[in-house]
Parts: C-alpha cells; sequence; structure tokens
C-alpha cells in the first residue's frame, strides 16, 4: 500500500484531499506547514508527496527543494497551486515538482494524477522503462537501474526527466510533438503542455555543454523536440542501446508558419485540455488563509 504526504495549511482542503486517497486505498500522513513536512517525510519516506505551494513560512517550493536535496532518494511531488499563478507553477516544476494541480481542482482528477505518477514511478509502465543501455554523446542511461551518466559524471536527474531523456534518446532524429510526448512520457490524455516545455528546459541545464545552445535537444518549430546525435557519434554507424542509426531524416518538418515548442494540435489529436479549467465538485476554491486565487471572478 503507497503511503502519501498531504502538506496544506488549509484545515478543509487537506482533509478532503486525504478523505479521498485513502477511499482510493492509499494511507495519508498530514502536515500542515514545510517543518513538520519536512520531519515527517524523514522519519518515514513517503511514496508521494502532495504540496500545497502557498504554506505559511517556508512555502511549497523551499519544501520541494529541501525534499530534492535530502537523502530520501526520488520522492515524487504533485504540488498544488492557486489556478492563473503560471509563475509559480513553472517555478514547482523548475524545482523538481512531477506535476500540479490548480486550485479549485476535483479530488478525483488528483487521485488520477497521483495513481499515473506512481505507475510511472513504480514500474507499472516498466515496458517502457526497461530495456538496454542507452548510449549518445557521451550520456550512458541504465534504465535498470534508473542511473545516468555523462561522461563519467552522474546526472541528477528527476524520474520524470530520465523518463524524457530516455524517451527522446530512443527515438534520435525524430521530431516529437508536446501532446505525444505528454502521452508517452507522462501518460496524460490531457494537460499543460507547459509541464513538458518546462522539462525541456531543465533537461538541457543537466545535459547541454552551452543549454543557451542546445546541440542534443533541438526545438522543432511547429512539432515538438528532436534529440540530435552529434556528428562524432555518427561516425560510428550506430550507437549501443539499441538507438537507430545516426543522421537519418528526421520526421515531421515543422509546417510553415507553426508556432514553437508545437504549438499546434497534431493531425488525429484532440487538442489538449488545461488542467487548470474549473471541474464540478472542485475543491481547493480559496487559496490558503482564505485567499481568492488571481483569475477568480
Amino acid at each position: 500500500m503507497h503511503s502519501i504526504l498531504v502538506v496544506d495549511d488549509d484545515p478543509t482542503v487537506a482533509e478532503v484531499v486525504t478523505g479521498y486517497l485513502e477511499r482510493a486505498g492509499f494511507t495519508v500522513d498530514r502536515a500542515a506547514d514545510g517543518p513538520q513536512a519536512l520531519r515527517l517525510a524523514a522519519g518515514h519516506r513517503p511514496d508521494l508527496v502532495v504540496l500545497d505551494l502557498m504554506l505559511p513560512g517556508m512555502d511549497g517550493l523551499e519544501v520541494c527543494r529541501r525534499l530534492r536535496a535530502a537523502e530520501l532518494g526520488p520522492v515524487p511531488v504533485i504540488m498544488l497551486t492557486a489556478r492563473g499563478d503560471e509563475d509559480d507553477r513553472i517555478l514547482g516544476l523548475e524545482v523538481g515538482a512531477d506535476d500540479y494541480v490548480t486550485k479549485p481542482f476535483s479530488p478525483r482528477e488528483l487521485v488520477l494524477r497521483v495513481e499515473s505518477v506512481l505507475r510511472r514511478n513504480n514500474g507499472a509502465a516498466g515496458e517502457r522503462r526497461a530495456g538496454p543501455e542507452l548510449s549518445a554523446a557521451g550520456i550512458v542511461l541504465d534504465p535498470a537501474a534508473r542511473r545516468a551518466v555523462k561522461d563519467g559524471r552522474e546526472l541528477p536527474l528527476t524520474l520524470r526527466e530520465f523518463d524524457l531523456l530516455a524517451h527522446l534518446m530512443r527515438h534520435p532524429g525524430e521530431a516529437i510533438g508536446r501532446e505525444r510526448l505528454m502521452q508517452d512520457v507522462w501518460g496524460w490524455e490531457f494537460g499543460d503542455l507547459s509541464t513538458v516545455t518546462v522539462h525541456v528546459r531543465r533537461l538541457r541545464g543537466k545535459i547541454e555543454d552551452d543549454p543557451a545552445r542546445p546541440r542534443l535537444i533541438q526545438t522543432v518549430w511547429g512539432v515538438g523536440y528532436r534529440f540530435d546525435v552529434p556528428a562524432e557519434d555518427d561516425a560510428d554507424g550506430a550507437v549501443r542501446g539499441g538507438i537507430a542509426q545516426a543522421g537519418r531524416v528526421p520526421r515531421g518538418d515543422a509546417p510553415p508558419g507553426g508556432l514553437p515548442h508545437g504549438g499546434g494540435v497534431r493531425s488525429g489529436e484532440a487538442p489538449a485540455r488545461s488542467s487548470g479549467e474549473a471541474r464540478p465538485g472542485a475543491v481547493g476554491g480559496y487559496g490558503p488563509r482564505g485567499r481568492t486565487p488571481r483569475g477568480e471572478g
């Protein structure tokens, strides 16, 4: 049975979230502030943390940073943010949160997100994660050990960053849309595509020699992203781990006038629905301490 740590200073939100998670079969611990959350996590490592951004004193961003810095292993984090606070959502992803849910939210959707992250992180999607070692451009990925090394130095990748890099390395030279990455890596049929954008940016910061001029993860305008194997690897004809031949012609050229980062919807796919839309039965309509989130009427 998976254990979840819920961190929210709003007792109503915390009680509703706890009730839904317990009915879904999870064991739940609750914390009302950052220091209490860190103490509980250190005493009993949770399988996942549901973390409110707007905590009193130590905010959710700092709690997430300290969880990532602690020797707890890769604990997934789902951040709860006020609707409309896009900067806060992006900051949450940049400090290592695996996902976010905006207030007001449906408790059922939160449970589905929790289940999705746990499936991804605990091997239910093992067929996609397993396989031979991947190697290109000095990067070596061991999917079984969940270990990534570049030029002999271990890369501090989050769980989602590892899955994203493995997926891109398994499809070198192929332009992949953000909608497809969200389906294949996150396992979601809908969601905020900025989640993919932020993770790509963080990943570039860890694997590129110059993240401002990336040579491995290229942006394909109007489509999404492409993993390019450098010319020095191409000289070998192929790279280890079953990665396809380098230097092949990429599929999915950008359409004229296309938007950056996969702004258009791929043929045959439904447009992605933002997770920030209000839904029936939503909770958390008011932020901590009775604040009305920005963007609410």
